[in-house]
C-alpha cells in the first residue's frame, strides 16, 4: 500500500513540475480553443511583443495544432497589452550568442509566414495596438486584418538599414500598389489603422472601447461559414497573382468541383430552397 502511494506522489509530482515547465516554455504565447475559434495571443506585453526565437518556434507549433484539430473552424491572431507586435527583439539580433539574421528569417518568421497562408481555414489578425517590421507583416500575411483606432504600422527596417522580410516584399504592394508600398518601406513612416484602411492595407478599424466585441462578432461569423469552402478561396487567392487568366479560371474550376462535393454545399442549397439559415458543419 504505502508503494502505490508512493507511485502516486512521484506521478504527481512529476505531472505537476511538468505542467509548469511547459507553462514557463509556453509563456510567450497564450494559446486558447473555444467554440470551434483558436486564439493566439502574443505575449510579451513588456516588450511589445517582439518576437524571440522562443516565441516564434511556439507560434509555429499553435499555428500546426490549429491547423490538424478539426474542431478548430478559424483562427484569431492578436496580442496582450498595447502592442500587436514590434516585430523582432533586437536584443536577441545582436547578441553574438544569438541567432545569425539567416536563421532568424528563414527558422522563425518565414515558416509562420507559410503556416498562415497554407492552412485551409481563415485566419484573422486583430492589431492591437502598434504593429513594426516582421510584427506588421505577419498580420499584412492574414486573411482579414482588423485593427483599433489607436493602432498603426511601420515597415520599420529602413531605419536600421535591413529589408522588410516576413513577406512584406510580397503582400504590401500587393495590397496597396508598387509605389505606396515602396515608400512606406523606404521611408518607415507610420501608418495610422484609419490610413491603412483607406488605401486598402487592412479590412476595418473599429473604435478601441468597440474593438473586442467588433472583433467577437466577426469571428462568431467566420466559425458558422462553410470552412472548406472558405479553405479553397484562400488556395485560388494565393496563387491568383501569379497565374493569367486561363490558368487562374482553370483553377476555379478546379477548385468549385471540389466545393460542389463539401456537404455545407448541400447544406448551403437545402437552406437556400428551405428559406432558412444553414448549419454549416465545415466539411
Amino acid at each position: 500500500m504505502a508503494l502505490f502511494f508512493f507511485a502516486r506522489f512521484i506521478k504527481f509530482i512529476t505531472t505537476f513540475v511538468f505542467l509548469i515547465l511547459q507553462s514557463l516554455y509556453m509563456s510567450f504565447v497564450l494559446y486558447n480553443k473555444l467554440s470551434g475559434l483558436a486564439t493566439i495571443t502574443f505575449n510579451r506585453p513588456d516588450k511589445y511583443n517582439s518576437f524571440v526565437r522562443e516565441m516564434a518556434l511556439e507560434v509555429q507549433k499553435v499555428l500546426d495544432d490549429a491547423s490538424a484539430d478539426p474542431n478548430i473552424r478559424c483562427i484569431l491572431m492578436t496580442g496582450s497589452g498595447k502592442a500587436f507586435s514590434a516585430g523582432q527583439d533586437l536584443v536577441e539580433a545582436t547578441d553574438p550568442e544569438g541567432p545569425e539574421m539567416t536563421k532568424i528569417v528563414q527558422e522563425h518568421y518565414n515558416p509562420i509566414i507559410i503556416r498562415i497562408r497554407e492552412m485551409e481555414k481563415p485566419v484573422i489578425a486583430a492589431v492591437n495596438g502598434v504593429a513594426a517590421g516582421a510584427g506588421a507583416n505577419i498580420a499584412l500575411a492574414c486573411d482579414i486584418v482588423v485593427a483599433t483606432q489607436s493602432a498603426n504600422f511601420i515597415q520599420a527596417f529602413s531605419k536600421i538599414g535591413l529589408i522588410p522580410d516576413s513577406g512584406g516584399t510580397f503582400f504590401l504592394p500587393r495590397l496597396i500598389g508598387w509605389q505606396r508600398a515602396s515608400a512606406i518601406m523606404m521611408t518607415g513612416q507610420k501608418i495610422s489603422a484609419e490610413e491603412a484602411c483607406q488605401m486598402g492595407m487592412i479590412y476595418k478599424v473599429y473604435p478601441d472601447d468597440h474593438f473586442s466585441e467588433e472583433v467577437r462578432i466577426l469571428t462568431e461569423m467566420m466559425v458558422n461559414l462553410p470552412t472548406r469552402g472558405l479553405g479553397l478561396t484562400k488556395k485560388a487567392l494565393n496563387v491568383s497573382a501569379g497565374n493569367d487568366l486561363y490558368t487562374q479560371l482553370a483553377m476555379e474550376d478546379t477548385l468549385q468541383t471540389e466545393a460542389g462535393t463539401t456537404s455545407d454545399y448541400k447544406e448551403g442549397v437545402q437552406a437556400f430552397l428551405e428559406k432558412r439559415k444553414p448549419n454549416f458543419t465545415g466539411k
